[in-house]
């Protein structure tokens, strides 16, 4: 690339659902702005799915699209890697060493899956009985194991916070516990969830709903227990047990089916940028999404230091945000477009059942649908509905089209003197 041609309106760190949504939502509002994404990935997938690979519910492909079908017309596409940021001189260095620079930047990489946190997990991962639903590559493989399992021990891990879809730990030990009811195997495995949480899910009141579906697949609850290391030959899976003084102690514990959800964290080069907060992830204003030192930086989806629920759900809220605020500042306005932290997790519970977990900051709850659609504190068929038929399509034909339907931002009062 030469240096005339690199300079951008927008550039966007991340062609995943919150980039390409977010640049999507800029178009929409001005078609001439001249936009680059930097991704390097030729895929693109729809990770919500995964739960349902891992569950036997879909198939890998039907989760996956070329990144060229996403790709918004007109934008350019740098297909490599970020590399740093350099906001002081609006410029985004690229793994080639090469330069983009910018009006406006919007921060959407992701979160980093950090198998190294545990250890012995990535040598084992896809085989001796040890999965995960958050790689595309073994999420068939645990419904390989559900389907081979007849009897023994189950296991399945969540990980401490921030990690992707506050549910997804538990969903896969759900579904699994269907299959296993339904072809009644159920007796003859032992089923344990361990947390490093304190509690079932951060929201207490999604809590008794869930306990209803824990009891029925007699499943055991740890809690304060976290995976630190995987021997996969011995089947043995270590945990830190955190006791009700702070003490902590090492178990270790035989298994015939693992399913891990791993740590994760801040992309590295995120982490080492000035655009960092503490944890690594990007430092923004909770509400605005705006840098708080970088006018003219936003950040959305996975890769921000908010403590809304990482979803796809919460990447669809944010995108408006960031949109209608990154063109306010762009103009010289006041940003008014607010986000209150919505996110959303439908809990699958059975094939055929969910609860549609759906809340903002302080686990206020933020139901979409009035109760007598959708009652959000039970497991209903229509949640199911919406998570197995309605959200893929919505995902592919309107959200990374940029249409805001049930996605439009909150404003912020302004005074009329």
């Amino acid at each position: 690339m030469s240096d005339q041609n690199n300079s951008y309106d927008v550039v966007v760190v991340g062609g995943g659902s919150a980039g390409i949504s977010t640049v999507s939502s800029l178009l929409k509002r001005r078609h001439w702005l001249k936009i680059a994404v930097i991704e390097p990935k030729e895929e693109h997938y729809y990770q919500p799915g995964w739960t349902l690979v891992g569950g036997g519910i879909f198939v890998m492909d039907e989760t996956i699209r070329p990144e060229q079908t996403v790709m918004p017309k007109g934008v350019t596409w740098i297909k490599e890697a970020a590399a740093s940021f350099d906001p002081d001189k609006n410029s985004v260095g690229l793994a080639s060493g090469a330069n983009v620079t910018y009006k406006s930047l919007v921060v959407a990489p992701g979160i980093k899956i950090n198998l190294d946190a545990v250890k012995g997990l990535k040598e084992t991962l896809g085989k001796n009985g040890v999965t995960t639903n958050y790689l595309r590559e073994t999420a068939p493989y645990t419904w390989q194991l559900v389907e081979h399992l007849h009897e023994g021990k189950a296991i399945f891990t969540q990980p401490p916070p921030p990690f992707k879809c506050a549910g997804a730990p538990q969903k896969a030990m759900y579904l699994s516990c269907d299959e296993w009811q339904k072809k009644g195997l159920l007796d003859k495995i032992d089923v344990e969830f361990c947390t490093a949480a304190p509690s079932l899910f951060g929201v207490a009141d999604y809590v008794p709903p869930l306990m209803k579906w824990v009891e029925k697949y007699n499943a055991k609850l740890s809690f304060s227990k976290n995976l630190i290391a995987v021997d996969g030959d011995k089947k043995i899976a270590t945990f830190n047990v955190t006791d009700s003084e702070g003490k902590v102690s090492q178990v270790e514990e035989k298994f015939d089916m693992l399913h891990v959800s791993p740590p994760q964290c801040a992309l590295d080069f995120l982490a080492k940028s000035p655009l960092a907060a503490e944890s690594g992830f990007m430092a923004v204003d909770e509400h605005t999404l705006q840098h708080p030192k970088y006018a003219n930086v936003f950040g959305v989806g996975d890769a921000i230091a908010t403590s809304n629920a990482k979803t796809a759900a919460a990447a669809r809220k944010q995108t408006v945000v960031v949109a209608e605020n990154l063109l306010a500042q762009t103009d010289g306005k006041e940003l008014t477009s607010l986000y209150l932290g919505y996110g959303s997790c439908p809990l699958t519970v059975s094939r055929g059942r969910v609860i549609l977990a759906e809340f903002g900051y302080g686990g206020k709850l933020m139901p979409t649908f009035p109760k007598w659609i959708n009652n959000s504190l039970k497991a209903t068929i229509f949640g199911w509905i919406l998570k197995a038929n309605i959200l893929p399509w919505v995902y592919w034909n309107l959200m990374l089209k940029g249409s805001e339907w049930f996605a439009g931002s909150t404003k912020k009062e302004t005074d009329h003197h």
